[in-house]
């Protein structure tokens, strides 16, 4: 998916156009299998070849696994190297969009049947953009199951949430639960409760994110928020995002676009708000993630494997061979 520089935006981010293979001359040497991972549902799995510990890639929204056609072959002269396509898009299946279908665990739980049904022995798994939620749901829940986690420009709020800068898309998200589950409350006493927590608590976090929001989005062009026929599984992606923290036990790299690319932006406001939203969020995963190893390519897309191939292609190799065994 297209790095807008409303990445400060993540609807717009995540809808803001593809730029993987689809329609494109297909030239990567794969072998394209699907997986079956539920009732009538299967994953598109590419399959680039070599030899040694697996490495799996996730895409950003909207992709397919194609997206790593040029790049995933770099890997496969010390690796097994695989994409998967997540469920709703490109061959994938594409089962109706809720948020529970698909919910932040429950792609993660893809991620884990592809691994179950392959017999994938605890590999690298490197996503991008929005499946840093994928890396932390299978992460944080599993870690025994993987032997490594890439977040490239993907260790966003999706992935590790700051409690107290908040985000509005998930701050939102749990607003709508807590709605649905007060409706449920079997007595007075408890309704009451669960109002003034809402008033308390849910409500001002909610207006500090929509300040915060603002104040990224001040000073851009007017332009609609959602595309004419916008994809409404990629809102229930957004919808189905869940909160994580940090990760424990399984070694990490984040690679960021950091400061992030905003030519010929850069300085209107909303680009600067940007910077110090990133900034931010960079500063929040390292501190609660000591052991992970933060990268920062300054001015990189958000493609950022593409725009800083050779950087990416090389940490990643580094990170890999500092693995324990």
């Amino acid at each position: 998916m297209k790095g807008l520089f409303s990445l400060a935006v993540v609807a717009l981010l995540s809808l803001s156009g593809g730029v993987s293979a689809q329609g494109a001359p297909d030239r990567s040497p794969h072998k394209t299998r699907f997986v079956a991972v539920g009732p009538h549902i299967r994953l598109e799995v590419l399959d680039w070849g070599g030899k040694g510990p697996p490495i799996i890639f996730l895409t950003g929204l909207g992709d397919t696994a194609h997206t790593f056609d040029d790049f995933a072959p770099k890997f496969t002269g010390a690796h097994h190297v695989l994409g998967i396509t997540r469920r709703g898009f490109g061959g994938s299946s594409r089962p109706a969009p809720t948020p529970d279908t698909y919910s932040a665990d429950r792609l993660g739980d893809d991620v884990l049947a592809v691994l179950a049904a392959l017999k994938l022995d605890r590999p690298i798994l490197v996503g991008h953009s929005i499946a840093g939620e994928e890396l932390s749901s299978v992460a944080s829940r599993h870690p025994e199951k993987i032997a490594g986690l890439v977040y490239l420009d993907a260790a966003y709020p999706y992935a590790f949430y700051n409690g107290k800068e908040g985000d509005l898309v998930l701050d939102t998200n749990d607003l709508r639960r807590s709605l649905e589950r007060g409706l449920n409350r079997p007595t007075l006493s408890e309704y009451r409760a669960h109002l003034r927590t809402l008033m308390a608590h849910d409500l001002p976090q909610l207006s500090r994110d929509a300040q915060i929001m603002l104040n990224r989005v001040e000073g851009q062009p007017d332009m609609p928020i959602y595309p004419r026929g916008a994809n409404q599984i990629g809102d229930a992606v957004l919808l189905g995002e869940q909160k994580y923290t940090s990760i424990h036990n399984v070694p990490m790299l984040a690679v960021f676009a950091q400061p992030p690319a905003c030519e010929p932006y850069c300085g209107r406001a909303d680009a600067k708000a940007k910077k110090i939203w990133v900034t931010k969020q960079i500063d929040f995963v390292a501190a609660t993630n000591p052991k992970a190893r933060i990268v920062r390519l300054p001015y990189a897309d958000h493609l950022i494997f593409r725009s800083n191939e050779a950087d990416v292609e090389r940490e990643i190799k580094s990170f890999i061979g500092n693995l324990p065994n």
